[in-house]
């Protein structure tokens, strides 16, 4: 992330890539505490650090914003997220000079794959050329947000 901005891609993996266990990956909880059109708020714990996150914007390029939170205030905002939760398992991937984070979901989102690649700068989201495993992209499809998965479940 540059600068406070978010430029990545996003894609519907149809099948894990050979090896995945060879990676490192981390279990993330994470909470929605306010979602609007604009902006999202939420919490999430991933492995053993909790962050708040304010995201606003489009969808390749947004703004964000997380602050790192210490556990105690994790665990007195966590009730506000009820029926708001995801929880997923995350890959980190390296290729090349970039990391594919693979989300592996579990509960009510178990089997959905998605995997994100984050970048510095639009040209080189652009010049991208996804391994053929990343399968279809749904950058601009808002049925595949965090923020819908959480109120509307899995796309149909």
């Amino acid at each position: 992330m540059a600068d406070g901005l978010e430029i990545e891609r996003k894609f519907v993996v149809n099948r894990l890539p050979d090896g995945l266990d060879d990676h490192p990956s981390a279990e993330i909880e994470q909470g929605y505490l306010a979602i609007t059109d604009e902006v999202e708020v939420r919490i999430r714990r991933y492995g053993e650090q909790a962050f708040l996150t304010v995201k606003s914007g489009g969808d390749e390029i947004r703004v964000e914003e997380e602050i790192e939170i210490d556990a105690r205030r994790f665990a007195a905002l966590w009730p506000l997220t009820d029926n708001r939760r995801i929880e997923k398992r995350r890959y980190r991937i390296p290729l090349g000079a970039l990391t594919i984070e693979l989300d592996v979901y579990h509960g009510r989102l178990s089997g959905l794959l998605i995997a994100e690649v984050e970048f510095d700068s639009p040209e080189s989201a652009a010049a991208f050329a996804p391994p053929e495993w990343l399968g279809r992209e749904v950058t601009g499809d808002p049925r595949y947000k965090n923020q819908r998965l959480v109120t509307a479940g899995l796309p149909s």
